[in-house]
């Protein structure tokens, strides 16, 4: 028999690393401070120190000691990129989210599903001047927050849906009461049906967003396109066009993938 992950000796410390070069990773060329990862982490900050210090011998973290502010680490680079021959397909979006942007000029993405999470890999700005500026490269959010994470799990097993939202009491403390179990259950309802998700500024007021499930040779949604701009540019009329071109987007990734050697 396995042991569980908790029984393995230094699974604690290996799970705190693993959050950490997450919120590193997630602040981008930024950086974060040490109050921020602390916060973020929800550890001390002698214990996120000490972690960061054995993540920076290791090069997997770097700190800009003139501002304090910690990035990720050289080692993370390289091993992201023997890593994205086998899990990366931004290539295979690229031009498909550059297509996006210019038909409907707003800002288009493409994320992926990480466990309970989507990571934003691709951002293309639009032609309309005025843009939300709520996702970028390497910003995560929890499934069902944003549009992009709201159709992947739109789209996956009823017992998954159930498990998830099981595990996440907390999106309603840290998203808001239309994160709650019956709204959220509503809009996964309607997105399913509709084929594509609306977020009617849940996120930042004012900034709207559609998202469509990518999916892969199996079937599964593992990634998203998405849009964002402001409310007034998602009206009712425009809406049906816009997701008619995000699904037609989204349908040829899918394929794309599916054929993929």
């Amino acid at each position: 028999m396995e042991s569980s992950p908790r029984s393995v000796p230094g699974a604690q410390a290996i799970a705190r690393a693993a959050v950490l070069l997450r919120l590193v990773t997630a602040s981008g060329a930024e950086g974060a401070s040490l109050q921020e990862l602390a916060r973020s982490s929800e550890l001390s900050r002698s214990t996120v120190h000490r972690l960061l210090s054995a993540l920076r011998a290791e090069g997997l973290v770097d700190r800009d000691d003139g501002r304090s502010r910690w990035m990720p680490g050289p080692e993370l680079f390289l091993m992201g990129t023997v890593a994205a021959a086998r899990y990366d397909v931004t290539e295979l979006a690229r031009d498909i989210v550059r297509s996006l942007a210019v038909k409907t000029e707003e800002s288009a993405f493409f994320s992926v599903r990480r466990a309970d999470e989507t990571v934003c890999l691709l951002r293309e700005e639009g032609s309309f001047p005025i843009r939300s500026f709520v996702l970028s490269e390497g910003v995560r959010f929890p499934l069902g927050v944003a549009s992009a994470g709201l159709a992947i799990l739109s789209f996956l097993p009823d017992h998954d849906v159930d498990a998830y939202i099981a595990r996440h009491p907390e999106l309603v403390s840290d998203w808001g009461r239309q994160h709650d179990v019956a709204p959220l259950r509503t809009r996964l309802t309607e997105t399913k049906e509709r084929g594509f998700a609306i977020n009617p500024g849940l996120i930042v007021e004012g900034s709207w967003g559609l998202g469509a499930a990518v999916f892969d040779r199996a079937g599964r949604p593992e990634w998203a396109l998405s849009l964002t701009g402001v409310e007034f540019r998602f009206g009712p009329d425009r809406i049906a066009d816009l997701g008619r071109t995000l699904l037609a987007h989204a349908h040829q990734l899918s394929n794309r993938i599916a054929t993929r050697r």
